[in-house]
């Protein structure tokens, strides 16, 4: 923005303490005045102009306790000034380095706390997530754009073999490209998906989670079916605000999770919902590998699919746990991973709850493919609760 030059602010502070103390000793000044006039002898009145001799003697000594006032404000005030605004010198620079691009600078004023310091602790704050913050989208890209490029790459090679083998199995070609192209259009849906709850461009509505948890499960039973994965749902009625379409996509995902990353053929899952004193909770577990504690934390990056990438037809794209992180976020709620001791993980969601509603009831749905509805307040089973294995 273009601005007509004006004058700084320690020059416009110096003209003030040299003002105000200009403005005093003039006041000053008038109060001697006054005060002498007042005491003089009353026979010394009589005297032909006494108080204008008086005026001529006064006004030289006047004139240079003001002048010395005046030369003293400036120079005082420009120190003081000076002073008081180098802490803002450095957040200026600040603020300048970090406009040209490097944000790794911090301030680190050091000092008693007032208002300069807290100003300076909140930018390095605020600077500090802004870095990581710009290393999580430069590494989503590079991530992103690698993804994007295998399937591509995939099917070029695919159409060049097959334009210069006549005697291909074209049958074959097509269901490897179809193959491929699901799984790019499945990328790309997720990556918009990412960019819309990020940005929380969604209406909030009154949501059920332990309907959506149901949801999510009957979907999901012939995935479970094919892996051999128990699934199973309880929970009583768990009262939200949000976006129905988002919140179900959060349960999907990591339902779809816990089938994925299990134990083939012997894996079991728990879907559970929960009221708290202020907030509603959706724990999702799962059996599974043992997970490095330090692995944990990674899990919700973008394209990180736990202890080795994984190919096959259902293995996802590597969102899921960064999308499902993302809309819990854009709900002003919390994701927390923990790992079990016997293997696998649990994945709990935490969002600000609403009224809770009368009458509790639950679901279970047990055996790979199979679905069981049990009466309110049971449940098909009573095991431990796990987590999803990684980001789907």
């Amino acid at each position: 923005m273009d601005r007509p030059p004006g004058l700084s602010v320690r020059v416009r502070l110096t003209l003030s303490y040299a003002g105000f103390l200009v403005v005093a000793g003039v006041l000053l000044l008038a109060a001697v005045w006054v005060f002498l006039d007042r005491v003089s002898h009353p026979g010394l009145l009589f005297i032909p102009d006494y108080q204008l001799a008086v005026a001529r003697a006064f006004a030289p000594v006047a004139a240079v306790a003001l002048g010395f006032l005046l030369v003293f404000g400036l120079g005082g005030g420009w120190i003081l000034a000076g002073r008081m605004l180098a802490p803002l010198s450095r957040l200026t620079e600040a603020a300048r380095t970090a406009a040209n691009g490097s944000l790794s600078h911090r301030i680190r004023l050091p000092g008693r706390e007032d208002e300069f310091r807290e100003l300076a602790d909140t930018f390095d704050t605020m600077l500090e997530r802004l870095e990581a913050h710009v290393a999580e989208q430069r590494r989503f890209a590079a991530n992103a754009s690698h993804e994007l490029r295998t399937p591509l790459a995939v099917s070029k090679t695919l159409l060049d073999v097959a334009r210069t083998d006549p005697a291909c199995d074209t049958g074959e070609v097509i269901d490897r490209l179809h193959a491929v192209n699901t799984r790019a259009i499945a990328l790309t849906e997720a990556l918009l998906l990412l960019s819309r709850a990020d940005r929380r461009s969604f209406s909030r509505e009154r949501v059920d989670l332990s309907l959506l948890a149901e949801e999510a499960t009957e979907t999901l039973l012939p995935l479970a079916e094919k892996h051999g994965v128990t699934v199973e749902t309880r929970g009583e009625i768990t009262p939200a605000t949000g976006s129905p379409a988002l919140l179900l996509q959060l349960t999907t995902n990591l339902v779809h999770n816990a089938i994925v990353h299990n134990l083939p053929g012997r894996g079991a899952v728990w879907v559970r919902t929960g009221v708290g004193p202020r907030s509603v909770v959706l724990t999702v577990e799962n059996t599974g590998e043992k997970l490095p504690p330090e692995l944990v934390p990674t899990l919700t990056e973008p394209f990180q699919r736990g202890t080795a990438r994984v190919h096959s037809d259902h293995a996802g794209v590597g969102l899921g746990l960064a999308i499902v992180r993302t809309i819990a976020q854009a709900h002003d709620g919390t994701l927390t991973l923990t790992p079990r001791p016997a293997g696998g993980i649990r994945v709990t969601v935490e969002l600000p709850g609403t009224a809770r509603h009368a009458g509790p009831g639950t679901a279970a749905h047990a055996g790979p493919g199979t679905a069981t509805h049990a009466g309110p307040g049971t449940a098909a089973h009573a095991g431990p609760q796990t987590a999803p294995h990684a980001g789907g």
